[in-house]
């Protein structure tokens, strides 16, 4: 079967990589031209301009966009002044499912199908296949079976479902579809979701291993530190990329995240090359949006999704003005996260010490104590007070 890819980066070009292996016929096009070079030379036929594609393609065509969410609906504009009644645009991205509702229901009067696929794999999808989770109307998806089947992993080694023989369908060969248009992303964003709270529990419970010696470090002492009560439990200098791997053994807690955590520790047990800032593409919170619609309570996601918002230094101003309360309401003082015996001065950004900081807070207790006895009515009055 013939199929244009538009998006080229990592999944694009694997994808159109795994889809030659399969002998399926590929028209590629990128705004740049070094990655439709590079898959011309593996078998792809190459097209310098999103007209020049369509013209290459036979009627009815059918174009896989793997771009962006962003950049979708700009591309679904320009594709649909050149397409043909029948011919079919696939979404591969991670694109909103209502974003593809009201995209298929503006093509549908010119006649030009809309699919939408969420695909799993990134960028071991070439060697593993990619799952697929298809929306879309039942012709369209059955008239591009095979290009699903050759980009879906297949059954493999995997041990068969007990019952699921006599099932039947697409789902052990890792694809399906899903439902009408919206479907596939629809599923997909909550894989998506569900793989943001598994990420966060290993990251967490690794975390726990990682400061399992804390009771062989000096700790602070002073009224801002919570003392650690008994730093004899806490003495374990464990071995974390051996935990990782003996984890994947047998484990119930052994995943394909897990395998790849394990790689990471095996690399760099400290993850000095990794800054800690974590990014979302968006469909966590479509994820969590979807469950307040539905009454449908989501702690473990919601507190994934937020985590990764501090991760981004989007939790500093609130923590900056919890300080600031502490040290308003009681004078205590912010410590110094790299010291483990308790320092007691220490300046800021600012250059203020911490005497300056209670110097400060007392002429502001002094000022709102004085605000507050000059703004108190003292009448007896009861009129005064209706």
């Amino acid at each position: 079967m013939q199929l244009g890819m538009i998006g080229l980066g990592r999944m694009g070009s694997n994808m159109v990589k795994r889809l030659l292996k399969a002998k399926q016929e590929c028209v590629v096009y990128a705004r740049h031209p070094e990655p439709v070079n590079a898959l011309v030379k593996v078998g792809a036929t190459g097209s310098t301009s999103l007209e020049d594609m369509v013209n290459k393609l036979d009627k009815p065509r059918s174009i896989w966009l793997m771009i962006p969410a962003a950049s979708v609906d700009a591309e679904i504009a320009a594709l649909a002044n050149l397409l043909d009644e029948g011919d079919t645009i696939i979404d591969g991205g991670n694109s909103f499912y209502q974003d593809d509702i009201r995209r298929a229901a503006a093509l549908t009067p010119k006649g030009i199908h809309y699919v939408d696929c969420g695909t799993s794999g990134g960028v071991w999808g070439l060697e593993r296949g990619y799952c697929l989770m298809i929306g879309g109307e039942d012709k369209i998806v059955q008239h591009l079976d095979p290009i699903f089947a050759a980009l879906a992993p297949g059954r493999g080694d995997i041990p068969r479902t007990p019952g699921r023989d006599k099932m039947g369908g697409t789902a052990e060969q890792g694809y399906l579809h899903c439902g009408p248009n919206g479907a596939g992303h629809f599923v997909k964003m909550v894989h998506n979701g569900i793989e943001y709270g598994l990420m966060a529990a290993y990251a967490e419970g690794f975390n726990v291993l990682h400061m399992a010696d804390i009771g062989n470090i000096n700790q602070a002492v002073n009224a801002e530190t919570s003392p650690l009560r008994h730093p004899e439990y806490y003495k374990y200098t464990l071995n974390i990329p051996d935990i990782a791997e003996v984890w994947r053994r047998g484990s119930v807690v052994a995943s394909w995240l897990l395998d790849l955590s394990a790689a990471a520790l095996v690399n760099n047990d400290t993850l000095s090359n990794y800054t800690g800032r974590v990014s979302d593409s968006g469909e966590g919170r479509w994820t969590l949006a979807a469950a307040i619609d539905e009454g449908v309570p989501m702690p473990v996601l919601s507190a994934a999704l937020y985590q990764r918002f501090a991760s981004r230094g989007e939790a500093d101003y609130s923590n900056k003005l919890l300080s600031a309360m502490r040290f308003q309401f009681g004078g205590h003082l912010e410590q110094n996260p790299d010291a483990h015996t308790g320092a007691t001065t220490s300046t800021d950004a600012a250059g203020l010490t911490n005497k300056d900081k209670i110097s400060e807070a007392k002429g502001v207790a002094k000022a709102t104590d004085a605000a507050t006895t000059a703004g108190k009515n003292t009448s007896t009055n009861p009129e005064d007070f209706q």
